[in-house]
């Protein structure tokens, strides 16, 4: 399925990342329903994106808080009642957070569980038998680095990314014989709002390459243009990504030898909110 064929559905349009692969996708050809809770932002996004799409199928917004059961119905619902249903889901919304799993309180641990996983699968289950409808239809599910490498002062944050990347490679699995692919896009750190101010103190002590949200756009872009179930951005990240993969304890010991710089900068408490 090309670019230009996609219609489609992006949850976390608001984010600094959804924002810049709205206009991404939209460059392409695609159509874009930009999903999010922010009525006003998503408005301004939708009127900002190149519009070279026939009259019946611009681009457009739904207003919808992904965690809430009854707007995750709501806006199935809106979406089968389209002239031009989707053929494409890109879940992107999502929660950061950075702090000692001890510090937590048990409503921020919901927080980031619900939103990265759970509302995820939830949203996902509604939606594929309106894409099964289509011929052909595609899921992607976008993760982290941090899915793949368990990190101090990230734990609830890991969990739910290693949650969701098992999701998309068993989801994958069980749809192969439908006409929906299921795709997993895991960038490393990305310069957004959703990024506290003592997380990027320790990615400029440690030194972490960081990406601005433009150039991962233009990765996912890419990505979807590809046969590929699994794309990984970043170096040394994707070697890293192997190694702990193979040899856990190496990748261990050198992420261990940070964790006073981890505690250090670590704040008394935080709470992200989904973008």
């Amino acid at each position: 399925m090309n670019l230009s064929d996609m219609h489609i559905v992006l949850t976390g349009a608001c984010g600094g990342i959804g924002q810049q692969s709205a206009k991404a996708l939209a460059e392409a050809g695609a159509r874009i329903i930009a999903v999010g809770r922010d009525q006003s932002r998503l408005r301004r996004l939708i009127d900002k994106l190149p519009r070279y799409l026939s009259d019946h199928a611009e681009h457009d917004y739904l207003v919808a808080d992904i965690n809430d059961d009854k707007q995750r119905i709501r806006l199935v619902q809106q979406l089968k009642n389209r002239k031009c249903p989707p053929n494409t889901l890109i879940n992107m919304a999502g929660v950061n957070q950075f702090q000692l799993f001890e510090r937590l309180q048990e409503y921020e641990v919901d927080q980031v569980i619900n939103t990265n996983i759970c509302s995820v699968l939830h949203l996902t289950r509604l939606m594929i038998p309106l894409l099964k409808q289509q011929p052909a239809a595609r899921i992607l599910n976008v993760g982290s680095t941090f899915g793949s490498i368990g990190y101090p002062g990230y734990v609830s944050y890991c969990t739910s990314k290693f949650a969701l990347r098992g999701f998309s490679e068993a989801l994958g699995r069980e749809l192969a014989d439908s006409s929906i692919r299921v795709q997993y896009f895991a960038p490393r750190a990305t310069s957004t709002a959703l990024n506290s101010g003592e997380a990027n103190a320790l990615n400029l002590e440690l030194k972490n390459s960081v990406d601005e949200p433009y150039k991962v756009a233009k990765a996912l872009v890419s990505f979807l243009n590809t046969k590929e179930n699994n794309r990984y951005l970043g170096w040394p990240e994707r070697l890293f990504i192997r190694i702990n993969a193979l040899f856990p304890s190496l990748v261990g010991l050198s992420i261990v030898k940070q964790l006073g710089t981890v505690k250090a900068h670590a704040p008394n408490e935080i709470c992200k909110e989904v973008s």
